[in-house]
């Protein structure tokens, strides 16, 4: 049963979302953030690279998040999944999987990506532990440490430049054919960046810390960490459902204030960028969180007239 009608929805708890309702809740608009409770960087132990909160475990970090916005009567939080969205900008009819109903004024879609399962066995084993995405948030644990990259492509001269200011003792694993071109090969040859096309048969770990990729021809590379490259899905199929423009990366297609094409829906956080760090996806809450606000009060500024 819907109760009154709310300012805005937020799909997402995540640092996006809570940021938004952050900043809503001090501007008066009433607020529910609707998040499963299953954060992608739950696998994860500390948060990186975020000015007063860098190591902070995510669970923490949404803890505090939740706490300061709490602080504010008009925002509020149901821990459930969003599964159905109908209607139009002013009023938006929000179903859940528990068969909650709201209604809202606006939605900010802050859904996130969610990681498909690579079939790499003992990835999962490491994953979140020695086994890493973003160099920006883990590379200095790493620093000076043999590692695996496990890519392939254009993504291996992306990874390999970048990796290369925390180490230079990195090889690359594609896990089946490279997909690179001769001049990428030589590119890397010059830079002395061993390169293996076998696939992957394992990784071998202790307690969550790799110690060495073992690759079905038999060669063993040992190392002490691993970047690889995700495949990522977005974290709900809802903003394409609803109109949104969704790119074949899985992105919400947004302007710079985080408006979709979808009149009255925005979106923001790792679903509409592909910088996927906890202060980026913030800084897009925060923006996305202004310009509702600022269509909210025009609106009704309008009404009034």
């Amino acid at each position: 049963m819907e109760h009154q009608l709310l300012d805005v929805a937020i799909i997402g708890g995540g640092p996006a979302g809570l940021n938004a309702a952050l900043v809503l809740g001090r501007a008066r608009k009433n607020v529910t953030v609707i998040d499963e409770g299953r954060p992608r960087n739950a696998v994860t132990r500390e948060t990186h690279g975020f000015l007063t909160r860098d190591g902070t475990s995510p669970s923490e970090f949404r803890r505090i998040a939740k706490e300061e916005s709490s602080a504010y009567p008009s925002v509020s939080f149901v821990e459930d999944t969003a599964v159905s969205i109908a209607g139009t900008d002013g009023h938006f009819q929000i179903t859940t999987a528990q068969g909650k109903a709201f209604a809202s004024k606006k939605l900010l879609f802050a859904v996130g990506m969610k990681d498909r399962t690579l079939d790499i066995p003992g990835l999962a084993e490491v994953y979140g532990k020695s086994a890493f995405i973003c160099p920006y948030c883990d590379g200095w644990e790493l620093r000076d440490k043999p590692l695996v990259i496990i890519s392939k492509g254009a993504d291996v001269m992306h990874f390999a430049p970048l990796i290369s200011g925390w180490t230079s003792r990195f090889t690359i694993c594609t896990n089946g054919p490279d997909e690179l071109t001769d001049e990428q090969r030589e590119e890397l040859r010059r830079h002395r960046v061993p390169v293996f096309e076998a696939p992957i048969r394992s990784i071998d770990s202790d307690d969550g810390i790799v110690r060495q990729v073992v690759l079905e021809d038999g060669t063993t590379i040992p190392c002490t960490g691993i970047f690889f490259k995700p495949e990522l899905v977005t974290g709900s199929d809802l903003p394409r459902a609803v109109g949104c423009h969704v790119s074949e990366a899985g992105t919400v297609a947004v302007d710079d204030f985080g408006k979709t094409n979808v009149p009255g829906v925005y979106s923001a956080g790792d679903v509409a960028s592909r910088l996927h760090q906890a202060i980026t996806a913030a800084s897009m809450g925060a923006f996305a969180a202004a310009a509702i606000n600022n269509e909210l009060n025009m609106d009704a500024w309008k009404r009034n007239e």
